[in-house]
């Protein structure tokens, strides 16, 4: 049984850690801006500009949510040192327990907020859209890629983020040939950039007849979500809309209408499509935003100066371009190529468990050791 000192050696080890994190969060900065904010709101007129006043309440929001998680955490801290104090004045073993407990819950806080301070890119904070797309094998592939959508879709509502399907293209006989996902919340985005890449999956196949071992693979990509203030320039002649009717399984993902929009950026060859919404023009906006946010982060990550400078390069959704590979037999491991990060509990992970993932990639990723893949 661990003992009083060791507990309180690790709750001091955080108090140093509780102070920095104070600062990386600029909580006092914060707390200023929240009142000019505040103030902003009384003034005659504010109201009158509703684009200008949700960007208000959305700084506001997002500025409270880091106070209250920071306040969080001290609450914590300072409970576990008093429930430390009551272990020793007390003297009694039977206590040690509720005192591990409450040392856990803030060394759990801490790298919480931790994490929070990682993501400090210009688009962590938006919302994000994921794409998944089956690789080759057929059927294989396309149940590999239907059970990444669940995966993801576990992840968010665990995290209490709103995630709607904007698309959902069936498999020939099981799964999906393609889908997209808008996962909407803070810092949704920079959480899920770790996940863009090909996964790779080895399991005994159960539509192979003679249950052989097979390997699939299908790819995710990660996008965040732009709001009106980035414009990106896409001429209307550079786009084909194609109209099509949803149907299929499919159907118990999206609302089946038959005004789904399939837009085509010729000079790309880059191909997005939304069958959520119950109108053509819904649908075909929703679209537009999609490809727009794929557009400009190609842009972004080739550092081009134009649109029209960008050429339409996917790596091959197969062996060697993995960033995480998922073994089901001979053993249970999924391992993330880029971290070396794993995790022995395949069912877990495909129920969404996807933190370990994710803040060990935000971690090397700031530290500037992550592996090529």
């Amino acid at each position: 049984m661990i003992t009083i000192d060791e507990l309180k050696m690790q709750l001091g080890e955080h108090e140093h850690e509780v102070r920095e994190l104070g600062d990386a969060l600029a909580i006092t900065a914060s707390e200023k801006r929240v009142a000019e904010l505040e103030n902003k709101m009384t003034m005659p007129g504010f109201y009158d500009d509703t684009e200008a006043s949700a960007r208000v309440f959305a700084e506001m929001s997002a500025l409270k949510g880091r106070l209250e998680r920071y306040a969080k955490l001290k609450a914590l801290y300072d409970d576990a040192e008093t429930m430390l104090l009551l272990c020793e004045e007390e003297n009694d073993p039977e206590l040690i327990p509720e005192g591990e407990a409450a040392v856990e819950a803030v060394t759990k806080a801490v790298e919480e907020l931790q994490l929070i301070t990682l993501l400090s890119g210009q688009y962590d904070k938006n919302n994000a859209i994921l794409t998944f797309h089956a690789g080759t094998g057929g059927t294989e592939a396309q149940d590999w890629a239907d059970m990444l959508f669940r995966m993801y879709n576990r992840w968010g509502a665990a995290h209490g983020y709103k995630v709607s399907t904007l698309d959902y293209q069936d498999g020939d006989e099981a799964g999906l040939k393609s889908a997209s996902i808008l996962v909407e919340g803070p810092n949704a985005y920079g959480m899920l950039k770790s996940e863009n890449g090909v996964h790779r999956l080895v399991r005994v196949s159960p539509f192979d007849s003679q249950s052989r071992r097979q390997t699939s693979f299908a790819s995710l990509e990660v996008m965040p979500e732009l709001d009106d203030s980035i414009q990106v320039d896409i001429r209307p002649e550079d786009v084909e809309m194609q109209v099509f009717r949803s149907s299929g399984a499919g159907g118990q993902h999206i609302n089946k209408t038959s005004s789904a929009v399939r837009l085509i950026h010729k000079p790309t060859g880059i191909v997005v499509s939304c069958q959520t919404e119950r109108s053509q023009f819904q649908n075909r906006d929703t679209a537009m935003k999609m490809l727009a946010s794929k557009l400009y982060q190609i842009k972004e990550q080739e550092h081009l100066d134009k649109i029209g400078d960008i050429k339409g390069v996917q790596k091959e959704i197969a062996w060697g371009h993995q960033i995480r590979s998922y073994v089901f037999m001979p053993y249970t491991l999924v391992k993330d190529h880029r971290t070396g990060y794993e995790n022995g509990n395949v069912q877990a992970v495909m129920d969404g468990e996807l933190d370990g993932f994710i803040n060990a990639y935000l971690k090397a990723a700031s530290k500037g050791e992550l592996q090529d893949t």
